[in-house]
């Protein structure tokens, strides 16, 4: 890979979707190279020129699959779960009681872990009275791959094993020799998992009261991430949450979020 091609790829990924690739062309090579010999091509550009003369999208989103990164897991970063737990929830129980909907939104779905745990949460923690609340989820990824992934919501034995022992029983069934575990209907029902780029308009017609967006911002620019921090801002509600990955950082100068505790932000209240 030239650096000329590295480059083209690079003003691609970030135009579209805000993807910061330029310092990484070990990583890009090692993830297209595969591809682009199996499918005979002798250089990137001529790649790239598929790609961008694809009027069907499919080799963009083939692109957009290969380049991004998607290792997450079950219970990763709980502190924040245990927090919504303990404040969130009950926060948003007493300000939701009348309407009894709730606007979760994880941005960054990837293979399903957060936006399940997600959702087991807010059934463990309503309990009898889930149906009579919206608890679904909404949760977004750019790569088509994973949401496939996630819909199918198939893990290892192995990925379950720091699930509690109480959820991975109520929550998963065993399949083929007992060494993977599917989700039950009850929790994938709780999950609506769409295809969503970032750096579109938000298409919310409601505003959100928490949104989940973790460890996605670290391969963004400081220009597009102050941005999109804008964007989530606008798009909470009045004391909504917003959750980031631990060893992420917001440029707290720029918006007009309150840091509640490191990676856990918040919008201003109505006086």
């Amino acid at each position: 890979m030239t650096d000329d091609e590295l480059q083209r790829i690079s003003v691609f990924m970030k135009q579209r979707y805000g993807i910061e690739l330029g310092s990484k062309k070990v990583i890009v090579n090692g993830r297209l190279q595969n591809y682009v010999i199996k499918n005979g091509w002798k250089t990137y550009h001529e790649f790239m020129d598929v790609v961008e003369s694809d009027i069907t999208g499919t080799q963009e989103k083939i692109l957009v699959n290969f380049l991004t990164t998607n290792h997450t897991y079950f219970m990763r970063e709980f502190e924040h779960f245990d927090f919504m737990k303990a404040t969130v929830l009950p926060w948003l129980r007493k300000i939701e009681q009348e309407s009894r909907d709730l606007r979760i939104w994880c941005g960054a779905a990837s293979t399903g872990e957060e936006p399940y745990m997600i959702a087991m949460l807010l059934m463990d923690f309503f309990g009898l009275e889930r149906g009579q609340w919206d608890t679904k989820v909404l949760a977004t990824d750019i790569s088509t791959n994973v949401l496939q992934q996630a819909m199918l919501g198939i893990y290892s034995d192995e990925q379950l094993d720091k699930l509690p022992e109480q959820w991975k029983r109520h929550f998963f069934k065993a399949i083929a020799d007992g060494t993977q575990y599917q989700v039950t209907d009850e929790l994938k029902n709780e999950v609506i998992f769409r295809k969503f780029n970032l750096m579109d308009p938000f298409p919310f017609k409601k505003k959100m009261h928490v949104i989940f967006l973790r460890n996605v911002m670290i391969y963004f620019s400081d220009e597009t991430k102050r941005k999109l921090v804008q964007k989530i801002y606008d798009a909470l509600v009045p004391g909504g949450y917003l959750f980031i990955g631990t060893t992420e950082t917001i440029d707290r100068s720029s918006t007009p979020f309150q840091l509640v505790r490191p990676s856990i932000f918040r919008k201003r209240e109505r006086n």
